[in-house]
């Protein structure tokens, strides 16, 4: 029996179409606001804060191995139910949070480490949806681009270890945005087109010091949609270390607006 601890995005119900093709026993527990697998059978929806009665449904079901994906949205702290176990590892959590959503998916990580259960790759089971090592448009790269690609690289390296940050958008060499706590499509939409012509892009690699089991950078069509509203001509990924949702949609749109998707 796996446990899915699931939040918000489409990557939650891709790993569960494949885990159900697969004919894998599973558990979800249900981190959505909208409760967004209510319907499914197998799926308990809890409050974050129910640490213990997360970890006593897992357990009762011998649950002991877990899967993280999708976003869970920081919670209100003044307001969210706390259940004893709760209580006792609310205030880490409270404290991770200050550092950003990789700090508090590490601190969880850990509590489930020490209840005897082991988390695993949010790819264990849906392999193909990471991108290796390639161009995959009919677009490639050329001298600008990689300027830009190193310019984005050097910037991300440059941030401090716990930022949130996974990614930032580069064009004529010149840093024009670092993603913030709002996150990728927010940072875009404040990118202005220049000219007509399409130029920089849009890099997303894991955080520093991130745990590649979770929360890896994801794209969607709609990133790349509003890639293109920003003027940018590509997206770079770092490779075997990304989500791509809807790959085949996303590069067709690429190749349709002569945009790049690259992953190095």
């Amino acid at each position: 029996m796996i446990g899915l601890i699931f939040g918000e995005t489409n990557f939650p119900k891709e790993i569960l179409k494949k885990i159900k093709k697969l004919r894998k026993r599973y558990l979800i527990i249900d981190l959505t606001r909208k409760k967004i697998f209510k319907k499914d059978k197998y799926s308990q929806s809890i409050s974050v804060g129910q640490i213990g009665k997360i970890i006593n449904i897992l357990h009762s079901n011998k649950c002991k191995k877990v899967l993280f994906a999708g976003k869970v949205k920081k919670p209100n702290f003044k307001t969210l139910k706390l259940d004893l176990k709760g209580v006792y590892y609310i205030p880490k959590i409270i404290r991770a949070s200050k550092i950003g959503d990789a700090a508090i998916l590490k601190v969880i990580i850990d509590i489930f480490k020490k209840e005897k259960i082991q988390t695993i790759n949010s790819l264990t089971f849906t392999p193909e949806l990471s991108l290796s090592k390639k161009i995959y448009t009919k677009i490639k790269l050329n001298i600008d681009d990689k300027k830009d690609i190193k310019k984005g690289i050097s910037t991300l390296n440059r941030l401090n270890s716990y930022n949130f940050s996974q990614g930032a958008v580069i064009r004529e060499n010149k840093v024009l945005a670092i993603e913030s706590k709002d996150g990728t499509q927010s940072m875009l939409k404040k990118i202005k087109p220049k000219n007509k012509i399409l130029k920089g892009l849009l890099i997303k690699f894991p955080k520093k010091k991130q745990d590649l089991r979770v929360d890896l950078p994801t794209i969607g069509l709609s990133t790349l949609v509003q890639c293109k509203k920003s003027g940018l001509k590509g997206i770079v990924l770092r490779s075997k270390k990304n989500i791509c949702l809807d790959k085949k949609k996303l590069i067709n749109f690429a190749n349709k607006n002569k945009m790049f998707i690259a992953s190095i």
